[in-house]
C-alpha cells in the first residue's frame, strides 16, 4: 500500500482537470483516504494490487450502517471511480467495483419537501427583523435570489458583482458544475432587491475599507459570503420564523415545482435550473399537482357520490 497516496494524489488532479466542483473534489479525497487507512489497518496486510472484491465490499459493509441508500451509492461511485483508475495505472488487472450493483434510488425521494407560501412569507419576516439595516437587506436578498431564480448554493456563494447585467435583467453563473456558463432570466421583484442592496453593498465597502471586493454578496466585514455562512443564516431564520429544519436547496426544489404548476413549460424549467438531462426536471412533477388534483375533481366517481348523498 504504498503507492496509495501517490495514485490517490494522481486521480485527485485527474478529477481536478475534469472540472470537477471543489467541494466534490474534496469528498472524494477524505472518502478515497478514509479508504486507504481502513485497508492498511487490516492484518494480514496486502500489497495494493492484492486488493481484491471482497475486501473492497468488507469495507463498503463498513460504511453502510446508519446511512442513507444516496450516500451509500455516492460512496460505491467515489471507489468504483478508483478503481477504474486504478486499471488504467495496470495496479489492477480488472475493477471488482465496475459489476458491484449499489441500493436502488427512486429520484422522487430525493427531492426535499417544497418550502410553502406561508412559510416563506415567514422567512421573509424574519429577514426583515434582523437587527442591522445591512442585515435585513442583505438576508432579504439573498431569499429573494435563492427562491427566484433556483441557484444553487456554490453558484450563489462564487456570484460576483459583474455578474448581474441590470441592463438585460439577468445574472450570469459560471456553471463550475455543469461545465456550461449560463444566463438566468431574473423576476422584477429579485432584481427590484438586488438594486436596493447594492447602494447599502458599497456603504459597507466603504466603511471596511474593501471597496475592491467584487463579490456581490459580502458579510459585515466587507468579505465575500461563503455557502456555509448563507446555510447558517436561513436555518437561523428558519428558526426565528418558528419553522422546521430549511436546506438551501429546499429553494431551488420550490422555485422549480412552482415554475411547473404555474404552467411552466418543463423545458423551459429544464433551462432555468441548467440541468443536463431532462429526466432529472421531470421528478418535480411529482411534487407540482394542482393540475392533477384538478383533473381528478372530474372523475365520474364524484357524480356518483353527490347523487348518493342527494
Amino acid at each position: 500500500m504504498r503507492r496509495w497516496d501517490a495514485l490517490v494524489d494522481r486521480y485527485i488532479e485527474e478529477c481536478e482537470s475534469r472540472g470537477l466542483a471543489p467541494s466534490t473534489v474534496e469528498q472524494i479525497h477524505r472518502e478515497l483516504e478514509r479508504w486507504g487507512v481502513w485497508t492498511k489497518r487490516r492484518r494480514p496486510r496486502r500489497a495494493l494490487d492484492q486488493v481484491d472484491g471482497p475486501l473492497v465490499v468488507a469495507y463498503l459493509r463498513s460504511r453502510m450502517a446508519f446511512h442513507s441508500k444516496s450516500t451509500v451509492s455516492g460512496r460505491m461511485s467515489v471507489l468504483r471511480g478508483m478503481g477504474e483508475f486504478l486499471v488504467r495505472e495496470g495496479v489492477w488487472p480488472s475493477n471488482p467495483l465496475r459489476w458491484l450493483r449499489g441500493p436502488k434510488l427512486d429520484s422522487r425521494m430525493r427531492v426535499p419537501r417544497r418550502i410553502g407560501a406561508e412559510q416563506m412569507e415567514q422567512l421573509w419576516a424574519a429577514a426583515a427583523g434582523q437587527r442591522s439595516k445591512y442585515g435585513r437587506q442583505l438576508w432579504a436578498t439573498v431569499l429573494a435570489v435563492l427562491y427566484g431564480t433556483a441557484l444553487r448554493r456554490g453558484e450563489l456563494e462564487r456570484l460576483d458583482l459583474s455578474n448581474w447585467d441590470r441592463a438585460m435583467g439577468v445574472i450570469d453563473l459560471d456553471g463550475r458544475k455543469t461545465r456550461e456558463v449560463r444566463r438566468v432570466p431574473v423576476p422584477e421583484l429579485v432584481a427590484r432587491c438586488l438594486e436596493a442592496y447594492l447602494p447599502v453593498r458599497q456603504q459597507q465597502l466603504e466603511r471596511t475599507g474593501r471597496v475592491g471586493e467584487s463579490a456581490l454578496f459580502v458579510t459585515r466585514s466587507g468579505k465575500r459570503v461563503r455557502g456555509i455562512t448563507v446555510s447558517l443564516a436561513v436555518a437561523r431564520l428558519a428558526r426565528t420564523a418558528g419553522l422546521g429544519r430549511i436546506t438551501l436547496h429546499a429553494f431551488r426544489h420550490s422555485c422549480a415545482s412552482d415554475l411547473l404548476e404555474a404552467g411552466v413549460r418543463v423545458p423551459e424549467v429544464q433551462r432555468i435550473l441548467g440541468h443536463r438531462v431532462l429526466q432529472t426536471t421531470v421528478r418535480y412533477l411529482a411534487i407540482a399537482d394542482r393540475q392533477r388534483h384538478e383533473a381528478m375533481a372530474h372523475h365520474p366517481i364524484n357524480e356518483w357520490l353527490r347523487e348518493e348523498a342527494a
